[in-house]
């Protein structure tokens, strides 16, 4: 038997946030996670020769205060995200370079791409974050999907796709899959989109030394004996005076109890008593993301000398936008790619051979033919991770917020919800999953307090 004043569910960022504002407001705590290490969808691999390649969650920026903080107590560095130099456009089969946020196109496709983004900050500008459904003209806004907006919007084919490769590498899911209330929201919720798609003064601003995976390890670090890893929750039980967290071969015992999953995760336990409709309704209507993350590492980073930024973004994919991923110290060369939404979906369902051949064509299309030849080639798959089940984050599509919504970070009894899906501001980040552990610590310990 495992007893504490309070558990945990959950030893991402969200629940190691959660369990610590415990500790500190003076009450004991378990934490129980289902892997062998904790993070969550942050997960840093280290090469035999040392290099860490950070194959989730990887970058902190602007307004991410709770983050930089974090780091600088832990002491974790950070470093700025290469920039230096051109980036490339691949589009209509032709490379051509160019500076800046956004790609370089003719001058009227230029000018839609901005009016949409300009219609969609503003709109985003209007959005409740602490309550979406209670948005003006929210049934609206919910009752159709980002593409519809951005096909009233958007006249030229050339704006429209680049607007789709950026959204993508934000929402890792199609417009069409997803609320316009929720793009709103999760525009504002990243301080606009400038921001999102941004390095310099952006969401991509900056990276840690050795990744950022240490942050979490270090964090729990300080949870001493009350971290529990390989131990995944199967069933929650209120009673009368507390609630057991079951598993296989154990049982968790205390007052209250977080879960800091993903809502699509939590929907997936036992819950006894059931839980009330909203809430499991709820977890049945967002489902995750769906992203690869592609690394390939060379001896330099070769691209450099060409004075290239290693940022690329392309009309053909899989790989649509890529980085330059490369250590602090410039060795090994990193080429970083993403693929994502339905490109995700497909390319889950080839082998990795497959996979890593098509992305280093793509990676050899942007910058050369020195990258078909790396030395060693890493991918992530994250639908296909069993206790993440996709990233970066859940979703809402058309009808969820409003319907649903009021039960995303309701408490249920004894039952609290954590998690980056649960945050109002930098929802889906690392932000935004410390920002909803503290949230979610603070519920549990005023509950304390009245008792």
């Amino acid at each position: 038997m495992i007893e504490a004043e309070h558990l945990v569910v959950g030893a991402g960022f969200a629940g190691l946030a959660a369990a610590r504002a415990i500790v500190r407001g003076g009450r004991t705590v378990a934490v129980l996670e289902a892997r062998d290490r904790v993070g969550g969808r942050v997960y840093t691999r280290t090469l035999d020769d040392g290099t860490p390649l950070d194959l989730g969650g990887q970058w902190v920026g602007p307004t991410q205060e709770r983050l930089y903080a974090l780091a600088k107590e832990l002491g974790v560095a950070t470093f700025a995200t290469y920039g230096d130099g051109h980036n490339v456009l691949h589009w209509g089969g032709k490379r051509k370079k160019y500076k800046g946020t956004i790609p370089s196109v003719s001058p009227l496709p230029l000018l839609d791409l901005a009016w949409a983004m300009k219609r969609l900050d503003a709109l985003a500008n209007t959005v409740n974050l602490e309550a979406p459904w209670e948005t003006k003209n929210a049934a609206a806004l919910d009752g159709q999907t980002l593409a519809s907006m951005l096909d009233r919007v958007i006249h030229f084919d050339t704006a429209r796709e680049l607007l789709k490769i950026g959204l993508e590498t934000i929402f890792a899911a199609d417009a069409a899959d997803i609320s316009l209330l929720h793009a709103a929201f999760y525009v504002k919720s990243g301080k606009g989109l400038d921001s999102l798609v941004g390095v310099a003064n952006g969401a991509q601003q900056d990276r840690f030394v050795g990744g950022a995976q240490p942050i979490a390890d270090r964090l729990a670090g300080t949870l001493g004996d009350a971290l529990h890893l390989s131990s995944p929750v199967r069933e929650i039980v209120t009673t009368d005076d507390g609630v057991e967290a079951r598993g296989d071969g154990f049982v968790a015992r205390g007052r209250r109890i977080i879960v800091a999953l993903p809502p699509t995760l939590a929907g997936r336990l036992r819950y006894a008593p059931a839980l009330p409709a909203a809430r499991d309704q709820l977890t049945q209507r967002m489902p995750m993301g769906s992203v690869i993350k592609c690394m390939a590492v060379y001896d330099t980073p070769f691209w450099r000398e060409e004075g290239l930024s290693g940022q690329a973004v392309s009309d053909t994919g899989p790989v649509q936008t890529t980085f330059d991923n490369s250590p602090p110290e410039g060795k090994p060369g990193v080429l970083l790619g993403f693929i994502e939404a339905n490109a995700a979906r497909a390319l889950s369902r080839v082998t990795e051979t497959e996979r890593r051949a098509k992305v280093l064509e793509c990676f050899a299309r942007y910058f050369g033919e020195r990258a078909l030849s790396p030395r060693e080639y890493v991918d992530k798959s994250w639908a296909e991770d069993e206790w993440s089940r996709g990233c970066y984050a859940g979703y809402m599509p058309p009808g969820v917020w409003t319907s649903y919504g009021h039960a995303l970070r309701a408490s249920v009894g004894r039952i609290h919800w954590a998690g980056t899906e649960t945050a109002a501001e930098w929802n889906g980040y690392i932000e935004g999953a410390l920002a909803s552990g503290e949230r979610a610590a603070r519920e549990v310990l005023s509950r304390e307090e009245r008792r």
